[in-house]
């Protein structure tokens, strides 16, 4: 198993984990309250992301490359107050309760493909996100409550939130692979 020399506070990625999950509920139960506006809001989301191709690399590259760059994100965001990445994961556990729901309505998939089109590799993509997420927490921890000069508080941080974050985007390349390759086959999409 790959493990960083560096401590993962395992408190932290476990309520960042809860975060998204909590807003997955409340995604799915606005969704309910308001189909309408979960449809309109699943369609400008699809737009955003485009077409899906029937190349499974195309789609493994597209993957891997917007979750790259939201590990990204969570990564800096974390450096704004340690804030950033409970906020990013809340609304993306949103999104995704949103679009289950919304899914579901349309009839497009059963429940159970809707669920096999989620956990083959949701169960490595978001602990993935919210470990680059927790690589910023480190980082903003490490600047703030770290010992010695600005500068080697920073460095130091910076040294260890990147250890964190290559395993993050380690784990998100399995991920994108399992989604472009195994997801559509064991959902039958």
């Amino acid at each position: 198993m790959l493990k960083p020399d560096v401590e993962v506070p395992k408190r932290t990625l476990g309520y960042l984990l809860i975060v998204f999950l909590a807003a997955s509920f409340l995604g799915y139960a606005f969704a309910i309250g308001n189909p309408d506006a979960a449809m309109e809001a699943v369609k400008r989301l699809a737009e955003q992301i485009g077409p899906i191709s029937d190349s499974s690399f195309e789609n493994f590259v597209k993957i891997f490359t917007n979750n790259s760059m939201v590990a990204l994100f969570m990564l800096l965001s974390g450096l704004f107050f340690g804030l950033g990445p409970w906020l990013i994961m809340a609304f993306n556990g949103f999104v995704v309760g949103l679009v289950v729901r919304a899914v579901q309505e349309s009839g497009e998939l059963s429940f159970p493909q809707i669920i096999l089109g989620l956990i083959p590799h949701g169960i490595i993509e978001i602990p993935a996100i919210a470990l680059a997420g927790v690589s910023g927490i480190v980082w903003y921890r490490e600047i703030v409550r770290g010992e010695g000069e600005t500068g080697e508080r920073f460095r130091r941080g910076a040294e260890k939130a990147l250890k964190l974050f290559a395993v993050s985007v380690l784990l998100l390349l399995v991920a994108a692979l399992i989604e472009a390759y195994v997801t559509p086959r064991v959902a039958g999409v």
